[in-house]
């Protein structure tokens, strides 16, 4: 079976764009694989979103992303569930992250970013990836589960694997299923160990507090510290080097965001649209239905192409080119989609939101002439989690 662009393929990895536009043109879906199906337009996707009759099917046996895989030996947590569990097991993480929970971390987030940044600025040279968009996001959510700094840099090894890891395993190779399987159980030791010191010495941190306050088991436990830990780091480091990357392509964006560094909340959501972290989640039709003039059998998967929604002209004025005020209060523009929406939309979206509007203020406030070394830097090889693998930058003093 042969589609009509391979978004997937080697070639597209640095710009799948002109991927996105043939299959936009071609259709509104393609099978990829028997029984999986690429979605590419904006509308279709925003629907399969919101409509319950689309979920992830991992416990009910149908998800053909992972035939026959036990997900309960997946990280993901609530991530891989549908309703009830999924309601559930979320509703008591949820609370950490709503939007007025996270602005009280603006401080501490603001502060980790001016270090970092003063820091790059003394050394001249960096990686961006490595030494900010990597290390932000880290020590945010390290912080939030009350992570000893002294094993930061561990985990960032462990969460290498796991992100590889996501993509459907028809894409992984033995070596990538191994690494994810060393990395689960060296989490669920790790996290076995924290949370029993946590039971007999409780402090004011999110791990703490779900095992003092709510009735989760040990299991659940450690796989929703995995969650969040693997969704607040890798998500947001993506955002932020992508972010980066298209300033340093767009200099008259750039300058309109130098002009006034505080508009960088809403230039964080044009980055999240323009070069979508996650471009690619699936979804899986629940029960019989119809789309596209199609009736698909329960267990059909799809493989909603975010970025190729995030550049369908019917959705986006002038889609390819990057505008960092088309979110601007006033203007009028279709939502992005990076962060889904209906019962699965991502939970820690405004915390990524901040981090992200703090770092690109305090970037424009501090060093806004920094120096891309490397135009076209190699973008990483996962595909469920899109972003450079490194971004050599020169910022001055």
């Amino acid at each position: 079976m042969t589609v009509v662009s391979d978004p997937f393929a080697p070639e597209f990895r640095t710009d799948p764009s002109p991927s996105y536009r043939i299959l936009r043109e071609a259709g509104r879906l393609h099978e990829y694989r028997p029984g999986i199906y690429l979605v590419p337009h904006y509308a279709d996707c925003s629907a399969i979103f919101a409509d319950p009759a689309f979920g992830h099917g991992y416990f009910s046996g149908i998800n053909p992303f992972r035939p026959g895989v036990d997900p309960r030996n997946l990280p993901g947590s609530f991530l891989l569930m549908d309703p009830p569990d999924h309601t559930r097991l979320r509703a008591m993480v949820a609370p950490a992250f709503t939007s007025r929970a996270i602005d009280r971390l603006r401080d501490q987030i603001t502060q980790t970013a001016i270090t970092l940044l003063d820091t790059a600025a003394t050394a001249g040279e960096i990686d961006f990836v490595a030494d900010i968009a990597y290390l932000l996001p880290l020590t945010t959510i390290c912080t939030i589960l009350g992570i000893p700094r002294s094993d930061h840099a561990t985990f960032g090894i462990w969460a290498s694997a796991i992100s590889r890891g996501l993509d459907p395993d028809a894409l992984l190779s033995d070596n990538d299923k191994q690494a994810r399987a060393t990395a689960v159980l060296a989490f669920a030791e790790y996290f076995t160990d924290l949370i029993a010191r946590r039971h007999a010495d409780p402090g004011t941190d999110l791990l703490s507090t779900l095992v003092t306050e709510t009735p989760l088991e040990i299991k659940e436990l450690v796989d929703i510290a995995v969650l969040l830990l693997i969704a607040g780091h890798e998500t947001t480091m993506n955002l932020i080097a992508t972010g980066l990357l298209a300033l340093a392509h767009n200099p008259k964006q750039r300058e309109i965001l130098r002009a006034d560094p505080d508009s960088s909340r809403f230039a964080v959501e044009e980055f999240l649209r323009f070069d979508t972290p996650v471009p690619f989640p699936t979804r899986v039709a629940m029960q019989d239905l119809e789309l596209a003039d199609q009736t698909l059998p329960r267990g059909t998967g799809f493989i909603l192409l975010a970025g190729s929604a995030h550049r369908d002209p019917a959705a986006f004025t002038d889609p390819d080119s990057l505008d960092i005020t088309r979110f601007a209060p006033g203007r009028q523009t279709s939502r992005h989609l990076a962060f889904s929406h209906g019962p699965h939309f991502c939970i820690g979206a405004p915390l990524a939101r901040l981090q992200a509007e703090v770092l690109f203020t305090e970037l424009m406030r501090r060093t806004p002439d920094f120096t891309l070394l490397d135009p076209t830097p190699p973008y990483r090889e996962s595909v469920s989690m899109r972003g450079p693998q490194s971004l050599p930058v020169r910022i001055p003093r």
